[in-house]
């Protein structure tokens, strides 16, 4: 129980309230985009056609679906979850069609999913997914705010969202959907507990602390909360490759030692244990088994050079296997001692070594506005939108005023 009976969701929706800055809304936007982009990209894979079927849904629903597919969608380190594929589809959906507004509900949206994520430890990690179990505590938030809730509102909407939070890792030993399935499904869970909460439907205030809540249930040590004076949209991490997070400092690495002329021959990867827990991969068959393979991630950069989204292609998983073959992977206790608060890896051949402690897109490493929206135009072009159509979504977004100049471009997408 918390200082003076008031409970951690309480701490929260108080702490959601302070006034949102204008730098903080221009940041809000490029991960807005950075999302839209992930969608694009999206749109021409099998979700994305199985989606398009249901014809009734909003497109903002069908779009909660693509955000994560090209697994380019932004993360933040120490949550260890995607905030993006959440929290945008929720406020597109809901509310008034202000998009100042929205952006605000998203900011408010990332700072609850990512202070609840922040708070689970490895025991729920090693078994739950924390962009399902935290993101509906994000989607609640951000439509809490979209419905206008008041305070006592916002800690019901919160309490719902987490009374029936879910989201098991099951899902990377199959090949199967379900990954995107958590996702949606944390926007509309999220998103009616808040509905219901501004309605007068009431949620247990300590849905997180509680004798039978969730730290109860899925973890062993749970961390505190922490509510610092910014907005944790800043910690937020774009991702400039469409492969794991896992994966990116591997690949970082890997990408300096080519450019000194060093990368070949065989190759030993040291990285941090989760790394190896989702990523080790030497023989991938499936393009996902592909963006979570250490192993082809190291093989991609040797052979090729800047991973692209076709080098995780069936015909790249063949035509590789030779340099897979010779990455060796390793656990390096300074890098698990390190981690979540940095991602970092070394990679090593005959020839020399490159360690780094954060990589490309992490808020120490950031990618430049520049940067973002030419992903963006990369993603756009990846799923078949023409270069004028792209030029048009990305001004809407950087420069837009209203939720329904989106939500148009995502019906004509999907």
């Amino acid at each position: 129980m918390s200082v003076d009976n008031h409970s951690l969701i309480e701490q929260l929706a108080k702490h959601l309230q302070r006034p949102i800055q204008n730098i903080v809304r221009t940041r809000s936007r490029l991960h807005l985009l950075d999302w839209l982009g992930c969608v694009a990209g999206a749109r021409r894979s099998e979700i994305a056609r199985i989606e398009a079927g249901f014809s009734a849904d909003p497109a903002p629903y069908k779009a909660a679906w693509l955000g994560n597919v090209l697994e380019m969608d932004d993360v933040h380190r120490t949550a260890i979850l995607h905030p993006g594929p959440v929290v945008w589809p929720t406020v597109l959906a809901a509310g008034a069609d202000v998009l100042d507004d929205a952006l605000d509900a998203a900011v408010r949206g990332y700072e609850a999913m990512i202070a609840i994520g922040a708070m689970l430890d490895g025991r729920h990690y090693a078994v739950w997914h924390n962009t399902a179990t935290a993101g509906g505590f994000g989607a609640a938030a951000a439509a809490g705010f979209r419905l206008g809730a008041s305070e006592a509102q916002l800690v019901s909407a919160l309490g719902l969202a987490g009374s029936v939070t879910g989201g098991f890792w099951q899902m990377r030993h199959e090949p199967v959907m379900a990954k995107q399935w958590h996702l949606a499904h944390a926007m509309r869970t999220g998103s009616e507990a808040a509905r219901q909460a501004v309605a007068g439907i009431t949620g247990p205030r300590f849905i997180l602390e509680g004798p039978q809540g969730l730290f109860a249930a899925t973890c062993e040590a749970p961390k505190p909360l922490e509510l610092p004076d910014g907005w944790r949209i800043g910690e937020v991490s774009f991702k400039p490759w469409g492969a794991c997070r896992h994966a990116h400092p591997v690949i970082d690495a890997a990408l300096e030692l080519k450019a000194k002329g060093a990368l070949g021959g065989p190759v030993t990867v040291s990285t941090y244990r989760d790394a190896l827990v989702f990523c080790d991969r030497p023989d991938p068959k499936t393009v996902i088994d592909a963006k979570f393979s250490l192993q082809h991630a190291v093989a991609i950069v040797m052979k090729r050079g800047v991973p692209q989204l076709a080098d995780f292609e069936p015909d790249a998983i063949a035509a590789l296997a030779w340099a897979r073959a010779l990455v060796r992977v390793v656990e390096g206790p300074e890098f698990t001692a390190a981690y979540p608060a940095h991602f970092g890896a070394s990679v090593s051949t005959g020839k020399g070594t490159v360690s780094i402690v954060d990589t490309r897109g992490d808020p120490e490493r950031p990618l430049s506005e520049e940067g973002v929206i030419e992903k963006a135009r990369a993603l756009m072009a990846w799923g078949g939108i023409g270069v004028s159509e792209a030029e048009s979504a990305i001004e809407t977004v950087l420069e837009g005023e209203r939720v329904s100049d989106i939500n148009r471009i995502l019906e004509g997408w999907l």
